[in-house]
């Protein structure tokens, strides 16, 4: 079994620690009505996103997301929360080494404290039990997330227990054998449906896209044909599916809670990646962290 199989197999686990983990640092994570930025990188970003969504859903403040290179620095913010599973990648530990030196307070959810990370930012949540040792990342995110859903008073056992169900189901068919990916999200689930055609890209080489559902129709739907997959990740617009089904697609339908969605995305991933002979605890030109030398820029 690859580690990312295993990893993925573990997060119904992870996300109830997490739950439970979430009032211990109330006072360390966003308070109601803080002016509160969540940044990371990669996947960490999707789930600023979709953290960022829920909270301001859940009435708690403005809130923005932003990929650790593009923080706008002229931008006040009452807390920033770095998502960071190595607590070693550069521009998370250049934006926070920033936000210290101009008193800005911040905290890092973090997998491996014992890195970097421990002397930039303000404060640490430590999520030492959702560590990977895989480069492509899925409990480490998701638990971050479920930390900070239940921080805002919108994690349930429900979700939980959809996520044992996508861990236990079959996979929708042909999917395994499609090469071409589109999901679909709306509100916080925008962020992941990023994250699941990353998951995709990242895993099995697969051809994936990813859009607000209601876009989905503004153009992009005119790829949709036979070997194509269109996942909702949440409740679809009306009508969508039939569309998709017209032309020629795939239709999969997010009967769970989003982020239990989530995981059945993630075994897809290492499914498909099986059935084109790949590894996905090697995927081709990644690693754990990105690290980069001094005047060196992110390509990722």
């Amino acid at each position: 079994m690859s580690h990312v199989a295993y990893e993925l197999g573990t997060q119904p686990e992870c996300w109830e620690r997490a739950a439970e983990l979430a009032p211990a640092q109330r006072a360390v994570l966003p308070r109601p009505g803080e002016r509160t930025a969540i940044v990371g990188c990669g996947t960490s970003y999707y789930m600023a996103q979709a953290a960022a969504a829920l909270r301001e859903e859940a009435g708690q403040g403005e809130t923005d997301a932003f990929p650790a290179s593009e923080f706008p620095l002229h931008r006040r913010y009452d807390r920033v929360v770095a998502l960071t599973r190595s607590g070693t990648t550069t521009e998370v530990l250049d934006l926070l080494a920033g936000l210290r030196d101009a008193g800005v307070p911040t905290t890092a959810v973090v997998g491996d404290p014992a890195t970097p990370v421990i002397a930039l930012a303000g404060e640490l949540v430590v999520l030492d039990f959702a560590d990977e040792q895989s480069v492509v990342q899925t409990r480490f995110a998701t638990t971050a997330l479920t930390l900070l859903r239940a921080h805002v008073g919108r994690h349930t056992a429900a979700a939980v227990a959809d996520a044992r169900t996508a861990l236990a189901e079959p996979l929708p068919e042909p999917a395994v054998a499609s090469g071409q990916f589109t999901f679909l999200g709306r509100g916080w689930s925008v962020g992941l449906a990023h994250e699941a055609a990353l998951k995709m890209r990242e895993a099995s080489l697969s051809w994936a896209e990813s859009y607000p559902a209601m876009e989905y129709r503004h153009g992009p739907i005119s790829i949709t044909g036979p070997g194509t997959v269109t996942w909702s990740l949440g409740e679809a617009p009306e009508g969508l599916a039939e569309q998709v089904r017209a032309a020629g697609g795939q239709w999969v339908a997010g009967r769970l809670d989003p982020l239990a969605e989530l995981v059945r995305v993630h075994r897809l991933a290492v499914a498909v990646a099986a059935h084109q002979e790949l590894d996905p605890d090697r995927p081709r030109n990644l690693t754990r962290s990105v690290i980069l030398a001094a005047g060196e820029e992110a390509v990722r």
